[in-house]
């Protein structure tokens, strides 16, 4: 789940990884972008008609439609590494937006049921969004066996 992201390369880039895994991507208004951006289109690829996703008025709205669902937020102050957490097929990996990250709001929402980081060397703000998505999304299915992958 991207929260309010605003790089429409980088929304295409999490369909491609959303069509090419099977992964829903579930993204929460505002957008920083039009759906129908070129940008977006040329990174996805045209990959849309093969990715699930999903638009949300906002976050509220986001976690109704998921609602037994655990909450990972993805955060470079999180102490718990991405490949600590035991993954569950009806996960929810949530990313913040290009620069900030996730604020505090959301990361301290009663859903949110664990904060977790991948790991950097020392100094470096943060990977760009869609790479993270993409290493996160693919922890998870490895640890799942791939299911459904050739």
């Amino acid at each position: 789940m991207f929260f309010e992201p605003r790089i429409a390369g980088n929304t295409g880039s999490a369909i491609r990884t959303s069509a090419a895994t099977g992964a829903a991507l579930h993204l929460v208004e505002p957008l920083g972008f039009d759906l129908s951006e070129p940008k977006l289109r040329r990174a996805g690829l045209d990959y849309h008609d093969l990715a699930h996703v999903v638009v949300h008025a906002d976050l509220a709205a986001a976690l109704d439609a998921l609602p037994t669902s655990r909450v990972l937020a993805f955060t470079t102050a999180a102490t718990t590494r991405y490949t600590d957490v035991t993954y569950r097929p009806d996960d929810v990996l949530l990313f913040g937006p290009e620069p900030t990250g996730l604020p505090a709001e959301v990361l301290d929402h009663p859903r949110v049921t664990d904060q977790v980081r991948i790991p950097m060397l020392p100094g470096r703000r943060s990977l760009n969004l869609s790479n993270t998505a993409a290493i996160a999304v693919y922890e998870a299915w490895r640890q799942m066996g791939f299911d459904g992958g050739a």
